[in-house]
């Protein structure tokens, strides 16, 4: 059906403008997109609670094994599946590899259900860690390293469960969303999105609470303590058939297959390799850009969140205790992203442009550190203990801040910084899409995190314990956010310009745009293209 201009330009009022700026014609487009979004996010959402009590909570495991996990197995498993990825989407559509990489998720967490975890006493490597662990050189700082060995079974479920948002998440879902939506509909979409995104956060916080009092069922594979554990794949594997069959309907009903098409590189176009991405990146100071600030937000999100972890294992004891109040933490931080993504990310964007919204994830990190990690330095001190008279436990005020952190900073990056980050990728040539996003959201966001984990394991290696990196982890913290306000303020300005004038960023646009600013203070009576 064909929609008039009239109707498509038609304006809305100032409290719709802000609340709801969708078209009714836009609907049929966005709902579904929507509601596709929202169960990826649910299912994203219970993986992280649930690998995370699954690996710290097990035998001689402990808050330690995070950082080795992230630098030896979820980098590797990283460049792997960006590898796959690209491999894929030159040879075949976009349609296709998402169907087949989802399915590849699928079949290894029902196997995983069924045969690997039941079966896990009998797959660890005890023998190995036993003697890893007999070797003087390897230090007290190893503890996390052999933990990873003896439990290999749980760090290839941990991997998976990472990949789902590095891969179903960043790659498979915004890469379609970039290439079906255009920078207009992006700006009045996307923060639409990030509320179901974040809505899911709520649901499934609320879903592993109720599942977490499900009566004992003799009939499942699993005793009474690890039930829970069932359910919660036995779910997420039925919302990835959904997903498959919602992906499949919005395909073939809503985005016609010449539209589809048409959004593909050519059949003749040479395979998209990982080379031909960094030889881009090398030329490219708007991708530099985006990398510096992506790499910057997951060094900064990594070492907080070991960190916030550290103090939520020392509260609770068991696996299901840690997963429970994972969980409400994710129902708090959905709730706060609902906010963001109802009031501030698409309004933000719309009235003032990229920078500003750009800007608001970072500035809300800086303020929550300084906030946080000041409580880990006085834990223990003379002033804290002056506090304790005023605020009963201190170990658990300390947990309070770290949960406001988490709450706040997870908030506001799956809402105005994912949809300022995606936004930011429109303007590109389709080709240079694809490889930015392989680059951005397949390496740099594993290298941030990686990068996270090596510097706890530099620190673990020098000072040993948890409690005695603390004030390096601050500083690189902070030097981290320094160096991500930075490339936002420097990317906004050839974002801003893009976006206003509706430009292409090639390469030579990008030097343009990313010249305006000299030649502005060079000559004032320069002409600058204002943003909307």
């Amino acid at each position: 059906m064909q929609i008039s201009d009239d109707v498509k330009n038609r304006p809305f009022g100032k409290i719709r403008n802000f609340l709801w700026p969708i078209h009714s014609y836009e609907l049929r487009k966005l709902i579904p997109m929507f509601a596709l979004f929202f169960l990826i996010s649910f299912v994203y959402n219970l993986l992280r609670c649930l690998k995370i009590s699954l690996i710290v909570k097990a035998e001689g495991s402990g808050i330690e094994v995070l950082p080795f996990l992230k630098i030896g197995a979820v980098l590797p498993g990283a460049l792997v599946l960006t590898y796959i990825f690209t491999l894929l989407i030159s040879r075949f559509t976009r349609e296709q590899v998402f169907y087949t990489i989802l399915s590849g998720f699928l079949i290894y967490f029902v196997f995983f259900m069924f045969v690997l975890y039941p079966n896990h006493s009998y797959l660890q490597l005890d023998t190995i860690a036993n003697f890893l662990g007999t070797l003087e050189f390897l230090g007290e700082g190893s503890k996390g390293f052999i933990a990873a060995v003896r439990h290999l079974n749980l760090t290839v479920f941990y991997v998976l469960c990472e990949m789902w948002s590095a891969v179903v998440l960043s790659m498979l879902f915004w890469g379609f969303a970039n290439e079906v939506t255009k920078v207009e509909e992006a700006k009045r979409f996307y923060a639409i999105f990030a509320l179901g995104a974040n809505l899911s956060g709520i649901f499934s916080g609320e879903f592993a609470q109720i599942v977490k009092q499900v009566p004992y069922m003799a009939f499942l594979p699993f005793d009474e303590h690890n039930q829970w554990i069932f359910l919660q794949l036995c779910t997420v594997v039925g919302i990835g058939l959904v997903i498959i069959g919602l992906f499949y309907w919005l395909n073939h009903n809503i985005f016609h297959v010449e539209r589809v098409q048409a959004a593909q590189l050519p059949k003749k176009s040479k395979q998209l390799s990982l080379s031909e991405c960094f030889s881009y990146l090398a030329k490219s100071r708007y991708l530099t850009y985006m990398v510096i600030i992506v790499v910057g937000y997951n060094i900064v999100y990594n070492l907080a969140d070991v960190m916030w972890t550290y103090k939520v294992d020392q509260v609770y004891q068991t696996s299901k205790d840690l997963n429970a109040y994972m969980n409400y933490i994710t129902v708090l931080t959905g709730i706060v992203a609902v906010t963001c993504a109802f009031l501030i990310s698409g309004n933000v964007i719309r009235r003032f442009g990229w920078t500003a919204a750009a800007l608001i994830t970072p500035v809300v990190w800086f303020v929550t550190s300084m906030g946080f990690f000041s409580g880990l330095a006085f834990e223990g001190s003379m002033i804290m203990d002056v506090f304790a008279a005023f605020i009963g436990n201190p170990a658990n005020f300390v947990l309070l801040l770290g949960s406001i952190q988490i709450c706040l900073g997870r908030g506001c990056k799956y809402t105005v910084f994912d949809e300022a980050k995606e936004i930011a990728f429109i303007p590109l040539p389709k080709e240079n899409q694809r490889k930015g996003k392989a680059i951005v959201d397949g390496l740099a966001s594993r290298f941030g995190k990686s990068g996270g984990s090596v510097i706890y394991l530099m620190l673990f290696g020098l000072f040993g314990s948890m409690g005695n990196v603390v004030p390096y982890v601050s500083v690189i913290i902070f030097v981290a956010l320094i160096a991500w306000l930075y490339a936002t303020v420097k990317m906004g300005k050839i974002v801003d310009h893009a976006i206003a004038g509706d430009i292409t960023l090639t390469l030579e646009e990008e030097q343009l745009l990313g010249n305006i600013g000299k030649r502005a203070k060079a000559d004032p009576t320069t002409p600058i293209i204002q943003t909307n």
